[in-house]
């Protein structure tokens, strides 16, 4: 019987250190599962804190860009917008005038609306003549450099062009250049030498420039914008003067006397 109890005791402690292993074993084990979460987790705390840096230090380095300019500048811009805003809703509005006049006249007299519109289209296209107030520009050599024997030659296209933009920027509606009607595809260039509006070269270094206004007030406007802009200064260092006329009530503007070119509308043949 002592041996059997020895015994016992033997298989029992033997039991007691196997499960002392297994336990040791498992503490181990689970402290290097929690180390390694600990590692996880600091490298991605570290990856977070180094891309925030990088664009921070994006940021510093490429700032975004501030608007410079200053506020006469910036209120310049806001009355072109403006501007632009009002002759929108001014299209806008007759073009709704002109559905309703289609409207109203459904039952009565369509060709009258349609020929009405036709011959808006035609004014604003500069198809037909003009008669109204404005002003005449006249573009001559300069008498002190003809005297001293210097040439004169051809106005630059590009000083016609800004000429041109500044009349427009000052509200004119029609403009004639040397007798040629100034339309949407009128072109001002250069051909062999010679300056041409609509294909047609100047016919001398003397030509006049006929702008037409809206109204009286208008073209008074404009005259005193003109005598009051740098232009002269530049047309006198292309060796011509530029002599701005009182404003006249009753201004000729001829009509465009060329077949305007059209790359996106065709005719509707009868029938179709």
């Amino acid at each position: 019987m002592f041996n059997l109890a020895f015994s016992y005791i033997v298989d029992c402690r033997k039991l007691y250190n196997s499960k002392s292993y297994s336990e040791g074993h498992t503490i181990r084990l689970g402290g290097a599962i929690l180390k390694r979460n600990m590692y996880t987790r600091i490298t991605i705390v570290l990856f977070i804190i180094g891309l925030m840096i990088a664009v921070q230090y994006n940021t510093i380095q490429k700032p975004a860009e501030r608007d410079t300019r200053d506020i006469w500048a910036i209120r310049e811009e806001l009355a072109q917008e403006k501007q632009r805003h009002s002759a929108l809703l001014a299209e806008i509005r007759s073009l709704h005038e002109v559905v309703d006049r289609y409207e109203q006249s459904e039952k009565v007299n369509q060709q009258a609306a349609l020929n009405e519109t036709l011959n808006r289209l035609k004014l604003q296209a500069g198809l037909t003549e003009v008669i109204g107030p404005g002003v005449v520009l006249r573009v001559e050599p300069a008498p002190e450099l003809i005297e001293m024997g210097y040439e004169i030659k051809e106005i630059s296209p590009d000083l016609l062009t800004q000429l041109l933009n500044t009349l427009f920027k000052n509200n004119a509606t029609n403009v004639s250049i040397d007798g040629n009607r100034v339309v949407q595809t009128t072109a001002i260039r250069d051909i062999n030498g010679k300056t041409t509006v609509n294909s047609i070269p100047l016919s001398s270094p003397s030509f006049e420039i006929f702008v037409g206004t809206s109204d009286y007030k208008a073209a008074q406007k404009m005259y005193n914008s003109l005598q009051a802009s740098t232009f002269i200064d530049s047309f006198y260092l292309d060796n011509f003067n530029l002599v701005i006329e009182e404003p006249i009530e009753q201004l000729q503007i001829p009509a465009f006397d060329q077949p305007l070119t059209n790359d996106y509308l065709a005719e509707v043949k009868k029938g179709d």
